[in-house]
């Protein structure tokens, strides 16, 4: 046995430190005597040390290696074309030893993937003749078609993957996601499902995700509601979070969080989805459950970017928006395509006055995400605060007749219509008709008791308020409602309401400051001892203050750092 065979020996034992070493020092001998080893065995050396390099994550040093490579490989074909076979029995298993030239074109787009030069993946990857392409070159072929707006050749590519692997799940959903008709897709695993038992379900399944993919979410959660119903697929991970996200795009938050929680008890170690999930519980006040949250997602696994994005979302809404920003730019290091890291970023920017860096981020989240709602109320609200109310009335109007006139869609073009007094009525007529679609809407709740505050129709809102609340608790609307019980001099009650709001999140400095606010008006003989109280917290929190400014600089000096500005 040689020494080539004791390093591909090792190589396919998965030795790579020994591999690296070894075949390190066997090159040396070779450049020193060119004649020591022949063409076949430098070739081999170094697609072996090539992937040893891969396996520790040098990936530059990869390429250089693996380019190396096939220049050998291609000199030694020009040798082999030169010089045709003797017949030695002894060069035919040499020969099927070698590693496939292909194999070595697809580590380096991978490589190439991993340094995020997208463009020098494709070029490697288009020149392997279509005839030798394997169902994974295909599949990374369509995936980097379609991350670089290529659409008719990722769909191609997708197509190829499924003529031959026609159970790639995958796959079909990249095809669906580029508009493909789910009927078509189906067709191209018909023959599969009818030929292979227990497998009927599928074609359920492709027409759930085609409707996801349109944006048609009550269809697409019952479609998958009746697809985990049945036994086999009873308490599937993968539906139950794919459920919970079609929750949260329609607006249900109760139900989302519920089937993310029955998702985390079937599988603790679930990172897919958790950003989302981590957000929602942020946004309910939740920020201990989110903080463990976070934590446990870091002790799983730091290189995803579902983590980083939780611990963004506590930082975001504790205030600390510089933090968020680092957290959400590390979380879009890790995954370029993750859009809830995309929307924190986004957010956190916005709230530091860095507008038009926002609108940049809530756009690449609308191309990567375009039936997702909270996209576009991101750039939205970006376009709002810079008082750029036409283009916020154009987005509106091109979402309301994208997604369809649905209870979301009609707040949100309500909420630009009350920017405008001239829009006023519109809005009403709006959130009306928003409010019929889904009583217990809270946004539409929100926004509707805004316009009746501006009218002064008090009793009116405490009505609607009520009415939403019967069902359900929110510390907004808890707190709204106390604003109104005040408006009209029902002092206990709105006392009361606040203390609701606060429990159900303690750091909602509005209820508290509406608490406060009654008891000061309940004891004015105390007034002046108050004052003097709140002087002194008032120098407390400017010393809060002076602490979170160097802890902004702090993190803005990291984001310089990691360049995430």
């Amino acid at each position: 046995m040689s020494v080539v065979e004791h390093v591909r020996e090792m190589a396919a034992a998965g030795l790579h430190s020994n591999v690296r070493l070894l075949s390190g020092l066997l090159l040396t001998m070779s450049g020193n005597n060119p004649e020591l080893f022949s063409p076949s065995q430098k070739y081999q050396l170094l697609v072996y040390h090539a992937d040893s390099l891969f396996h520790d994550k040098e990936y530059r040093n990869a390429v250089s290696k693996y380019t190396m490579a096939l220049q050998q490989k291609k000199a030694l074909s020009k040798t082999s074309k030169v010089r045709p076979s003797t017949g030695n029995a002894a060069s035919t298993p040499q020969s099927q030893c070698l590693p496939s030239e292909i194999e070595v074109k697809y580590k380096m787009a991978e490589c190439y993937t991993m340094l995020k030069q997208d463009k020098d993946a494709i070029a490697i990857l288009d020149g392997i003749p279509s005839r030798q392409r394997t169902p994974k070159i295909n599949m990374m072929l369509a995936n980097l078609y379609k991350k670089a707006g290529q659409e008719r050749s990722s769909v191609t590519s997708y197509k190829e993957v499924l003529r031959q692997c026609p159970l790639a799940l995958d796959a079909i959903l990249g095809l669906l996601s580029l508009s493909v008709k789910g009927a078509e897709v189906a067709s191209m695993t018909i023959n599969v499902i009818q030929s292979i038992p227990n497998l009927d379900w599928l074609s359920v399944w492709i027409k759930a995700y085609a409707f996801v993919h349109t944006g048609d979410n009550t269809r697409a959660i019952n479609t998958i509601c009746s697809l985990e119903k049945k036994s086999l697929l009873r308490d599937n991970v993968d539906l139950l979070g794919s459920l919970a996200d079609l929750y949260f795009r329609a607006g249900d938050n109760k139900n989302s969080i519920l089937k993310f929680e029955q998702a985390q008890m079937l599988d603790p170690y679930l990172i897919k989805g958790m950003d989302v999930y981590g957000y929602l519980l942020a946004r309910e006040g939740r920020l201990e459950d989110v903080e463990n949250l976070g934590c446990r997602l870091f002790n799983i696994s730091d290189q995803h970017a579902e983590p980083w994005v939780v611990s963004g979302c506590h930082s975001f809404y504790s205030k600390r928006y510089s933090r968020a920003l680092y957290l959400g730019a590390k979380a879009i290091q890790l995954n370029s395509n993750s859009v809830q890291a995309l929307l924190l970023k986004g957010a956190a920017l916005r709230n530091m006055g860095r507008v038009q860096e926002a609108i940049i981020h809530f756009r690449e989240a609308i191309r990567l995400a375009p039936c997702r709602l909270d996209c576009y109320e991101g750039l939205i609200e970006c376009y709002l605060a810079s008082n750029s109310i036409r283009e916020a009335m154009v987005m509106a109007n091109n979402v309301y007749k994208t997604l369809g006139a649905n209870a979301q869609t009609l707040t949100l073009l309500a909420t630009v219509c009350l920017e405008d007094p001239v829009t006023q009525e519109k809005a009403k007529t709006l959130l009306d008709k928003a409010l019929m679609q889904r009583p217990d809407y809270i946004k539409a709740v929100v926004k509707k008791a805004e316009l009746l505050s501006r009218e002064q129709k008090y009793e009116d809102g405490i009505a609607l308020l009520r009415n939403a609340l019967a069902n359900q608790s929110d510390c907004v609307l808890h707190r709204i409602l106390g604003d109104f019980l005040v408006a009209v001099n029902e002092y206990q009650e709105a006392m009361d309401q606040y203390s609701i709001a606060l429990s159900l999140d303690p750091n909602d400095q509005k209820s508290l400051e509406g608490m406060q606010k009654m008891e000061k008006e309940e004891s004015p003989t105390d007034a002046t001892q108050e004052e003097d109280v709140d002087d002194m917290e008032g120098s407390g929190e400017e010393g809060d203050l002076e602490g979170s400014d160097s802890e902004a600089a702090q993190w803005a000096d990291q984001e310089q750092w990691f360049g995430m500005q």
